[in-house]
């Protein structure tokens, strides 16, 4: 058996990873678009590095694009196989897959005008809104914890990993000649405290895991006191300086929870009587889908349901879906707060919105997540007094705050404590992926010291029999 890591090796995006077993099955764990690098990422996108023909199944963790992204263009390219996740990542990819084909045409359009002044031939996106409608038709959902028997000699189970709604933890065992191989592929590791979801929940021995450590370099500082701290920037901005404030916010999970903590702030009576937006049409569905999953929600928002059924709704919060009424935003004079996609300000209306608010000292822009470092919102946190944004500069005066306990990925010390499920000297091959450099690094030393061994970094295209 091989394993092949084709992206999110020794950087944060662009997550696949190639199993090839001796009886002739391509298994591709993840297939997901690597993003914030401008044209680069364009390139880096349409090289797979492997024949989407030749894949007979895709195991997704979960549904954020950069471990999703790619499943309508490997579809474009032939693949013809299953996509495998949970039940809610299905309904989250048939919402976020289609956006983001709408969010490259849209895109490409304004790219192609910048190439026709130069009086360059125009360029294509790598998938359409169409295209990802489509691809649905590939995709079995699976509740967790239920073995799923892909064919004879291959099963997959899911186990909840807490990291969004629907995302888990791919438990592949594969009959290989006279041998059983058990791999455990973490996508992405939650929080062991979230105000919506399920702690992440352990996982059955394996001999190989494939683990993230995106935060394998940091720690988080306290989620209640970050909570508090939230409450302190709307008033600083909303009341003090009369501004607005712009939270950039990925539509699955961060939104959720910002939009939840705000409702109970209001429930208390505690929340400034301020108008509160959440600008993105994606954002608005996919609440209904998080509606769709109470088996997801954790025992404290499943026991608030009693009394507050409705979690996500307040009468001060506004849901906009109308880009005139998005657009009307940008006008506005007086106080509020904006909640809009994407995270890490690479596209959607919140880029929009930044460039609108970011020279006025009123304003706050707050960031409440990972963002990659070649990314908007990753710059706009490098205290720089100049940046530009749809191809125009501009000055920088509105604050720029982060808080970044509201992430979706466990730090340095609460992957270990999760992963310390797994007996040490049972397992073969630990590999560290979808971290920078310097974040896999420090993790992988913080292991070490903690007795974990065989512990590998792999680069993008590296090989490993196992």
């Amino acid at each position: 058996m091989k394993i092949s890591f084709l992206g999110a090796a020794g950087e944060v995006t662009g997550s696949k990873h190639l199993i090839e077993t001796s009886f002739g099955k391509k298994i591709l764990l993840d297939c997901g678009m690597f993003q914030g690098k401008g044209m680069e990422t364009d390139k880096l996108n349409r090289d797979l590095g492997f024949d989407p023909k030749e894949i007979d199944h895709i195991i997704l963790t979960h549904a954020h694009i950069d471990h999703s992204g790619l499943i309508p263009y490997v579809f474009k390219q032939g693949f013809e196989g299953s996509v495998i996740c949970t039940d809610a990542t299905r309904n989250l990819c048939s919402l976020m897959l289609a956006d983001s084909g709408y969010i490259q045409e849209h895109d490409i359009k304004w790219y192609n005008k910048k190439l026709a002044k130069k009086g360059l031939p125009p360029v294509k996106p790598i998938y359409t809104a169409d295209d990802a409608v489509k691809a649905m038709k590939l995709f079995i959902g699976v509740a967790y914890d239920r073995k799923f028997k892909i064919d004879q000699n291959i099963t997959v189970k899911f186990v909840n990993s807490g990291h969004m709604l629907g995302s888990a933890v791919a438990y592949i065992t594969i009959k290989e000649d006279d041998r059983m191989i058990n791999i455990a592929y973490t996508g992405d590791i939650g929080r062991p405290k979230n105000k919506i979801l399920k702690p992440p929940t352990a996982f059955p021995q394996a001999d190989v895991l494939i683990c993230e450590s995106t935060y394998g370099d940091r720690k988080h500082e306290n989620q209640h006191e970050s909570e508090f701290a939230l409450l302190d920037i709307v008033k600083y901005t909303c009341i003090e300086k009369q501004g607005k404030l712009i939270i950039p916010s990925f539509s699955v999970g961060r939104t959720q929870e910002i939009v939840n903590t705000l409702n109970n702030w209001y429930n208390q009576g505690i929340l400034p009587q301020i108008d509160i937006f959440v600008d993105s049409p994606l954002s608005v569905n996919i609440t209904e889908v998080f509606k769709m999953h109470p088996e997801c929600f954790n025992e404290e928002l499943t026991k608030s349901l009693k009394d507050d059924p409705y979690p996500f709704n307040f009468p001060t919060l506004h849901y906009v879906r109308d880009i005139v009424e998005s657009k009307r935003l940008n006008d506005r004079k007086s106080p509020c707060v904006i909640i809009s996609a994407s995270g890490m300000a690479e596209a959607g209306r919140v880029k929009h919105h930044i460039a609108n608010s970011i020279d006025n000292p009123k304003n706050t822009i707050l960031f409440v997540g990972y963002c990659a470092p070649t990314t908007l919102g990753a710059r706009l946190q490098q205290g720089l007094d100049k940046i530009s944004i749809f191809g125009e500069e501009h000055i920088i005066r509105a604050d720029i705050k982060k808080l970044e306990s509201f992430s979706g990925h466990a730090d340095y010390e609460e992957m270990t404590e999760y992963i310390k499920c797994q007996d040490k000297d049972k397992l073969q091959k630990l590999f560290l992926v979808h971290g920078e450099q310097t974040s896999a690094e420090f993790f992988k030393n913080y292991l070490e010291n903690e007795g974990f061994s065989r512990i590998e970094i792999p680069f993008k295209g590296y090989e490993v029999q196992i």
